[in-house]
Parts: C-alpha cells; sequence; structure tokens
C-alpha cells in the first residue's frame, strides 16, 4: 500500500538526516581537533617543566637566594597546575587516560619530594640534585611521551572521523542521487512513458503509483485521465461502428432504392413492372415468397399482379381475393407496414399460409395520394422482425411501385388520347379537304349526268374538265395531308419540323424557299407546335394551289409574342373577309390557330404576293388535355398491354 508522504516530507527527511550527520561528524572533528591542539599545549607546558627543572637544578647549585628559589619553584608549581587544571582559552588542556593520570602521579609525587629539598633549610648537594632532577625530568618525559600516545590516539581518530566525512559526503551525494532518481527522475520517466503510450492510441495504459506524493498524485490524475479517455474511446468507437453500420444499412437502403426506381422507370408493360419489382423485393428483404396485390376501383377485391417463388397453388386459389377474406389482404385507412404471426393470428383464417410452410408475413400498404390502392405481401418460413429502417426501405419501395404504376396507368391514357386525338385530327382534315372536294366532284357528276342525258356536249366536256380539276386537286389533298402526318415535331424546337416541312414543299413545286429564325425564347409546347405546323402548312398548301409563286419565305420570330410569317411574290388576291367562307383554307387557318389561342392575319395586293401571319399569345399552352382517371385496373390491364407494343 502507498505511503501517504510527501514528496517534499521526503526530501527534507533525507536532508535532515544528512545534515545531522554532516554536524555531527563536524562537531566531533571539531573536538578531537581541539583536544589535540590542547594536548599540543599541554606537551609544550611540560617541556616548559623540565627546562625549568633543569633551571632550578642549576640554580640552586650556584647558591641562589632563597627569593629566586621561591620564584622558580612558583613558576614550577603554576605550570603543574596548569597541567592538572587545563587553560580552555589557549586552549591546553591533558589528554587524561590511565597511563597520564599515573604519570603526571608519579610527576606530582617526585616534586613535592624536590620542592620540600629546593624550599628546605638544607639545599641538596649539587650530586643529589643532578640525580633529583634526572629522575624529575625522567618522570616528565615518562608523563609527555603519554600524553604523545594519546594524542596520537586522538590523532589517528581525527583521521577516521576525516575518513568518515568523505565517505559520508559520498554516501550523501549518492543517497542524493538515488533518492532523486527514486522520487523525482523514476516518476517523471514512468509518466513520460505513460503519455507516449497515450499518443500513440494504448488508452489502457496505467502507471504505478508506490507512494501518494506529488508524483503520486500526478499519478492519479493520470490514470484518471487515461481511464476518462478510455471510456470515451471506446464509447467514441463504439458510436462509430454503430455509426458505420447506419450509413452502410442507408446506403445498401439508398443503393436498393435508385436500383429499384432505375428499374421502375425502365419497365414498359405493368407485367414486366410488378414482376421484376416482386422479385427484387425478395431478395432485399430475403422473403421466401413475395405477392404484388392490387385492388379494384370499389376497394372490394384483390388482384395479383405479380408474385415470387409463390406456390401455385396459392397463385391460383389467391388470384382474385375479396378484400379481408385473410389477414394480409385488409384495406383499412390507417393500415401501416406490420409483421403477421400466420401461427398465432386469429383474426382472419390464414390456411394456405400454413399449408405452405410459412410462419411469418410482412403486408406492406401501397398508397397514392393518401389512398390505398394495393399491398405488398412478404412470405418468411421463419418468426420475424423488422427494424425500423426495414420498415422504412418497404413504405419508400411500395411508393415507387405505386408511382410507377401510375405512370403507366397516365401513360397509356395519354397514348389512348393521343390516338382519339389524331383520329379527330384526321378526321377534321379529311372534313376541311377532301370531304368538300369530293362533294364538289359529285355535283360536277350530277351535272354530267344531266348534260349526257340531255345530249349538250360543251355541258359535258366542262363537267369533265370540272371533273378532272377536281380529282386532281383531291389527289394533291391527300397527298398534302399524309404530309402532315409524316411530320413530326420535338418538344426542343420547332425548327427542325418547319425545314422539313419547306423541304417537302420544295419537292411538290419545285419553287426555292427560304428560312429565317430570329431572336430567343422558350420551346413551344408540342401540341402547339403541331397547331402552327398545320398553320404553316395550310398556308403552303394556298401558295402551290393558288399563288403561281416563283418564291416563299418562311420567318419565324423566337420571343414572348411568336409569330410565323408565310411571304410569298405570287398573283394575290383582294382579301374580302378574313373569317368568311368564301376562302376554306383561310378558314382552316383560323380555326387552327383558335385551339392554341392564336391570331392569323392575312394581307395580300393583287400582283404583290400574299402574306399569312401567325401570331401566338405571351403564353401558349397546350390546347388539350390527359385525364388519369375513368379506367379500372382490368381495362388498364387491357388497354396498358395493347398500346405498349402499338406504334401510333
Amino acid at each position: 500500500m502507498a505511503k501517504k508522504y510527501s514528496l517534499s516530507t521526503k526530501l527534507v527527511a533525507i536532508g535532515a538526516i544528512l545534515l545531522i550527520v554532516a554536524l555531527t561528524s563536524i562537531g566531533l572533528t571539531l573536538w578531537v581537533t581541539w583536544q589535540l591542539e590542547g594536548g599540543a599545549a599541554a606537551v609544550n607546558e611540560a617541556g616548559r617543566m623540565r627546562m625549568q627543572s633543569w633551571r632550578l637544578a642549576s640554580t640552586a647549585q650556584a647558591n641562589p637566594s632563597t627569593e629566586a628559589v621561591q620564584e622558580l619553584v612558583a613558576k614550577f608549581d603554576a605550570s603543574l597546575a596548569l597541567l592538572k587544571e587545563g587553560d580552555p582559552s589557549r586552549p591546553l588542556f591533558v589528554p587524561w587516560d590511565d597511563n597520564v593520570r599515573a604519570r603526571f602521579e608519579s610527576v606530582s609525587r617526585l616534586w613535592a619530594e624536590q620542592r620540600s629539598r629546593w624550599t628546605g633549610t638544607r639545599p641538596p648537594t649539587a650530586q643529589e640534585s643532578l640525580q633529583a632532577t634526572t629522575e624529575f625530568v625522567d618522570a616528565i618525559d615518562g608523563l609527555v611521551s603519554a600524553i604523545e600516545q594519546q594524542m596520537s590516539r586522538l590523532t589517528a581518530i581525527l583521521n577516521l572521523f576525516q575518513f568518515v566525512m568523505m565517505a559520508l559526503a559520498i554516501a550523501g551525494a549518492v543517497i542524493m542521487l538515488y533518492t532523486g532518481y527514486l522520487y523525482v527522475i523514476n516518476p517523471l520517466a514512468n509518466l513520460q512513458q505513460g503519455l507516449r503510450k497515450i499518443e500513440s492510441g494504448d488508452f489502457s495504459t496505467r502507471i504505478e503509483m508506490e507512494a501518494l506524493d506529488e508524483f503520486g498524485l500526478v499519478a492519479l490524475g493520470f490514470n484518471g485521465m487515461a481511464g476518462k479517455l478510455q471510456t470515451m474511446y471506446d464509447g467514441l468507437e463504439a458510436q462509430v461502428e454503430a455509426k458505420t453500420r447506419r450509413i452502410e444499412a442507408q446506403r445498401a437502403r439508398i443503393e436498393t432504392l435508385y436500383e429499384v426506381s432505375a428499374f421502375l422507370a425502365s419497365a414498359n408493360t405493368i407485367q414486366e413492372l410488378s414482376q421484376g419489382f416482386a422479385q427484387r423485393v425478395r431478395k432485399v428483404l430475403n422473403a421466401d415468397a413475395v405477392a404484388v396485390r392490387w385492388s379494384d376501383e370499389a376497394n372490394q377485391r384483390y388482384l395479383m399482379l405479380a408474385s415470387d417463388c409463390f406456390p401455385e397453388e396459392m397463385v391460383a386459389e389467391e388470384r382474385s381475393m375479396l378484400a379481408g377474406a385473410c389477414a394480409c389482404g385488409s384495406l383499412k385507412p390507417d393500415a401501416r407496414t406490420r409483421v403477421i404471426p400466420i401461427l398465432t393470428h386469429e383474426a382472419a383464417p390464414m390456411r394456405n399460409c400454413v399449408r405452405a410452410g410459412y410462419e411469418s408475413v410482412v403486408s406492406v400498404p401501397v398508397r397514392l395520394q393518401q389512398r390505398l390502392i394495393g399491398e405488398i405481401d412478404l412470405f418468411f418460413r421463419t418468426t420475424l422482425q423488422l427494424t425500423p429502417d426495414e420498415v422504412e426501405l418497404l413504405d419508400a419501395l411500395a411508393s415507387h411501385l405505386a408511382s410507377a404504376l401510375e405512370g403507366l396507368r397516365a401513360a397509356a391514357l395519354e397514348r389512348e388520347a393521343a390516338v382519339g386525338e389524331e383520329r379527330a385530327l384526321l378526321a377534321r382534315e379529311l372534313h376541311d379537304s377532301i370531304a368538300q372536294s369530293l362533294a364538289f366532284l359529285k355535283i360536277q357528276v350530277q351535272l354530267l349526268r344531266n348534260a349526257s342525258q340531255k345530249a349538250q356536249p360543251d355541258q359535258v366536256k366542262t363537267a369533265l374538265d370540272e371533273l378532272d380539276a377536281g380529282l386532281r386537286e383531291s389527289i394533291g389533298d391527300v397527298r398534302e395531308l399524309l404530309v402532315h402526318f409524316r411530320t413530326r415535331t420535338n418538344t426542343d424546337d420547332i425548327e427542325a419540323a418547319l425545314q422539313e416541312t419547306l423541304q417537302k414543299f420544295k419537292q411538290q413545286t419545285g419553287l426555292p424557299t427560304l428560312l429565317q429564325i430570329k431572336g430567343e425564347g422558350l420551346p413551344l409546347p408540342a401540341d402547339v407546335q403541331v397547331q402552327v405546323l398545320h398553320v404553316v402548312q395550310e398556308a403552303l398548301s394556298n401558295v402551290r394551289k393558288h399563288a403561281e409563286a416563283t418564291h416563299v419565305n418562311l420567318e419565324v420570330v423566337k420571343g414572348l409574342h411568336w409569330s410565323f410569317v408565310v411571304r410569298d411574290n405570287g398573283r394575290g388576291f383582294a382579301v374580302l373577309d378574313e373569317h368568311g367562307e368564301s376562302h376554306v383554307g383561310m378558314k382552316i387557318m383560323h380555326e387552327r390557330a383558335a385551339r392554341i389561342g392564336a391570331k392569323v392575319s392575312v394581307l395580300s395586293i393583287a400582283g404583290q404576293g400574299t402574306t399569312v401571319t401567325l401570331t401566338l399569345p405571351a403564353h401558349p399552352v397546350s390546347g388539350t388535355g390527359v385525364g388519369t382517371a375513368g379506367l379500372n385496373l382490368e381495362e388498364l390491364l387491357a388497354t396498358g398491354n395493347s398500346l405498349d407494343n402499338k406504334p401510333l
């Protein structure tokens, strides 16, 4: 368990221990040095006592005065007392031990004996003095030797202390280095290593705490940070994985929608569309079978448009099924995509599904403009639970199917309407041109019959000439009518159709033509182009029949108000009433222009040609509309399949 000591406490403690040891060593060294200094002074003082002893002996031999002897004895007594008591101020200390003390006692005893002699009534003889001094000096020498021995031991102790201090200095340096490594460098290295691992992405890295000091607290904070980073990273990684899976699912869903939408857009028949859709939906959901059902107009019966991997006996039985006869065939306004457990469902009989071995069926309602129009049924031989994404995908696919089927239905109705419009147009052309010519020929035939019965050769010849001219004109009208119906426009530009019309006119008449187009404008609707083309063709027909021109120009001005001008250099005519019945071609042009809200004006001067101008409104609109209602499903299937493969 980590000890709760701070780094500063540890460093202060180690420093204090080292300081105490150093101070103790220094103190002991100073004490020993002081003792050596005192011992040296004691040796000097003992040597001075030895010199005083010799001086006293020589003075005694010279018969000194009592005062002189007393003075020397007093000095010797002072020296002896100084050695005995010491003098800290000098310093002077005798390094006492048993040997030094015994020597000192011996010197003191001998001095006491000699002192009594020196201070007695009878001074010692020279021989006695020399012998006593020699003995006394030897005692002093012994004392000095004992002191020197003691000082030698103190010197050895001093050297030992110095060595110990050097060793302590080295040990202190080593301890400080080790302490720095243990408590500073090593924790920093561990932190740096942990940081490098964190930088490399190893968020499981933890730093081992040896103590709850400052670095321990930093390590504790680092571990907490690493734990939070690991938790955040793991959570983020899980979120990224989940997001990636979701994005991949969305991508697959979008890809499926794109593929199905592309197929639905390219399908030409209802059977092809529904069958291909059933196959693709089954593969996307990994279903065992799929059935696409459509309701009739009364919403009372389901018609099976297509199926995939569906048992043949079930196809035969459920080709036409009453609404509500099965759990999956229910037309409810609030119906949603749902999973129906077949084995446990009791709302409606599902005997066929049980017999086929299915356990679950997914019912997907098909809506068009908030109206239920069909259902997609997916059959599974296992229990199933749909995810929200799968439900969303099925709903989107059902919406695309409804739009595609409605598009085919609308296209079939539009083709039917186009056929009807072409028939009406053909009827109008026949009525406006060939029918009138045939009526004229009928009159001429009656006149010919009357003239023949009355034997009037001149009238017969006139009638025959009129019949010949009428037949020629009728043949020309038929050819021109064929030209009309062979010429088609496109929704981008009418220029190509006008070029084709002028080219055919040139081939029929041999007259040179010129097309001039000016300005810029939005493309005209297709039915407006058809009516414009017919007006231009009618104007050119009048030029061919009546103008006797040598050149024809067609000018087109694009803009807000489109205008088309057919100008020839023919003989012209007197325009009495542009809306009258005198000119059948003019009447036809006015009728066609009125269908698109346009106006036709005719300017003709005898001998100077004719100019026919067609002016369109500011925003030309389609003159006809195609509805999308009125056919039930059976009629749609019949109409669509019959029209898909037939050219108009």
